[in-house]
């Protein structure tokens, strides 16, 4: 168990090895216009269920689960991909074995180095619970590799635990990798951060209790800077007493720094929410353009940078 969840972590510090090198105490400065109003993913097909969408870091690609027809399981990951940020995405297609198993496959989360972090119910020894983190790397040559689950909290091998785990996103800074992620371990779900170890294990998650309510706080997505997160909440209120929009919505956060706590969640309000649950909202790496489930349809939203660099 122990190797396997070493050669798990070491993997995730090679898919890290070509990303832009984060720098610390001091970023760029970062400022934005407000997020437009959701509309559905134009060039998705909406007429088939799919969510936890997510772009891989150079925007080319579409991740998202959804157990339409042509899947191996009840829930499956399929991509859809495009030559150019400016063009439609084509047609969805099925990423099959051995990402792929007649269990649920959801909560893709793409990494350099054509690495990829999902969770997967599927059985195994070395299974901690519902649900797990895993992750696979496509080699050009050979494929998808066998998938490897990270390790389990309750042995202190990694951040699986006993419950199900939700949208693993990777955050690194001065040669610390951490992972964010929730879990419903404790009852409602909470969003927890793990840190790799020197020997290329992570540690148990902890809970980042700025970001959690006695409510269901899940699925965050954080930048590449760390100073951003998004997530879904259903919390009855926030700020000052101030009504949530229904079920699930998308609330974000943000911090001064990596070495800061983060700010009061805000909610997205009525151009991103509704009565109904918003769900598993992730960021471009350059953060113009957030996407997130609803419904079963994707939905898109974008704003400017009006400030810095990517």
């Amino acid at each position: 168990m122990a190797a396997r969840t070493k050669l798990a972590s070491l993997l995730v510090i090679a898919a890290l090895v070509s990303a832009e090198a984060m720098a610390g105490p001091r970023f760029a400065s970062w400022l934005f216009t407000s997020w437009s109003d959701a509309a559905p993913q134009p060039d998705t097909d909406n007429s088939v269920s799919g969510g936890c969408p997510i772009e891989s870091p150079d925007g080319l690609s579409l991740y998202m689960a959804s157990p339409r027809p042509g899947g191996l399981g009840s829930n499956d990951i399929w991509v859809a991909e495009r030559f150019d940020t400016d063009e439609p995405f084509g047609e969805a297609y099925n990423l099959g074995e051995p990402v792929n198993s007649p269990d649920a496959d959801y909560c893709p989360t793409p990494l350099n180095g054509s690495y990829l972090l999902f969770v997967s119910t599927r059985p195994g020894p070395d299974a901690c619970g519902g649900g797990d983190i895993h992750i696979v790397r496509n080699h050009p040559q050979h494929g998808w590799t066998e998938p490897v689950r990270l390790g389990c909290a309750e042995n202190g091998e990694g951040p699986n635990t006993a419950g199900g785990e939700f949208s693993p996103s990777l955050v690194k800074f001065r040669g610390r990798v951490y992972l964010y992620f929730s879990s419903d371990v404790d009852g409602d779900q909470d969003i927890y951060r793990s840190r790799m170890r020197r020997d290329g294990t992570f540690t148990p998650g902890r809970p980042v209790h700025e970001l959690n309510t006695p409510d269901d706080d899940r699925m965050p997505n954080i930048s590449k800077d760390g100073r951003e997160i998004v997530f879904s909440s259903n919390r009855a209120t926030w700020g000052d007493g101030q009504a949530a929009w229904g079920g699930q919505d998308v609330y974000t956060s943000t911090r001064r720094s990596v070495y800061h706590r983060w700010s009061e969640p805000v909610n997205l309000g009525p151009g991103i929410n509704t009565a109904d649950s918003e769900t598993r909202a992730s960021m471009s790496r350059d953060r113009t353009r957030m996407l997130f489930g609803r419904n079963g349809e994707i939905y898109l939203s974008t704003r400017e940078r009006q400030h810095g660099r990517p």
